[in-house]
């Protein structure tokens, strides 16, 4: 399979980028679309030419880091999917494809399509966790916890914190990853006794850090590679406004 890639180069945060547009031609559709990238970095390696930069690391669509925004669309134009995961399967012979790093201020290009996801460590350290000693697994019957508050819990627990919530949002807001941290303890008794500290933190970090807030477009949803629900920004608010 011919594949037209258009891709953009960036050699740090401070250099002016653009578009590099390369013929690659072989690739499988088997192959994932790292992969893919693989073949090409090869292929300007044997040319003496400088390799795309981009990040990865666990390639089986649990560490977020693969996130790039590809024809529009972050982590690809699949549903449900991180870039990593993506196939090859899905693209045709001799189309060509944009590929870009993640657009928003508060995650600045380290290096091609390579950016600083470290504001979301930030907004997690802040209150995203709970500061008493848990010890050892309790009984499962000692804390009683309904089945729906277990599941909706661990639907939102499974967030990565990959930022395509931010990429595919127009005011660039990371409302879907702190509203999944935010439910994960919310729904859950451990998470009670710290609740409006919690959010509070969260929040005042999201702001601090120039994210914008939720344009209630639902795109962040809609690229979620874990298909995190907005529902769980609705009871961010909620817990937002029983903080004050």
């Amino acid at each position: 399979m011919k594949l037209k890639l258009k891709i953009w180069r960036q050699k740090n945060a401070k250099s002016k980028g653009a578009f590099v547009s390369y013929d690659l031609d072989g690739v499988s559709p088997d192959m994932s679309f790292l992969e893919m990238l693989d073949l090409l970095n090869s292929r300007l390696i044997d040319d003496g030419k400088e390799p795309v930069a981009f990040d990865h690391d666990c390639r089986e669509g649990i560490c977020g880091s693969c996130g790039m925004y590809i024809n529009g669309y972050p982590h690809g134009p699949v549903p449900g999917l991180t870039t990593c995961h993506l196939s090859m399967r899905y693209f045709k012979e001799g189309e060509t494809i944009v590929i870009e790093p993640w657009r928003a201020r508060p995650f600045p290009v380290i290096k091609d399509l390579i950016v600083d996801r470290s504001a979301l460590d930030r907004i997690q350290v802040a209150g995203g966790f709970i500061s008493v000693t848990a010890g050892a697994a309790s009984e499962a019957n000692s804390i009683l916890v309904t089945k729906k508050n277990s599941d909706e819990a661990f639907d939102s627990a499974i967030c990565i914190g990959c930022g395509a919530c931010v990429a595919a949002c127009k005011n660039a807001s990371p409302m879907l990853f702190v509203s999944a941290k935010i439910s994960q303890y919310a729904l859950l008794p451990q998470g009670k006794p710290e609740a409006k500290e919690r959010v509070r933190a969260m929040i005042a970090e999201m702001d601090r850090n120039g994210f914008g807030n939720c344009s209630n477009t639902g795109a962040c949803e809609a690229q979620c590679p874990k298909q995190i629900k907005l529902l769980n920004i609705a009871r961010l608010n909620r817990e937002y406004f029983k903080a004050f």
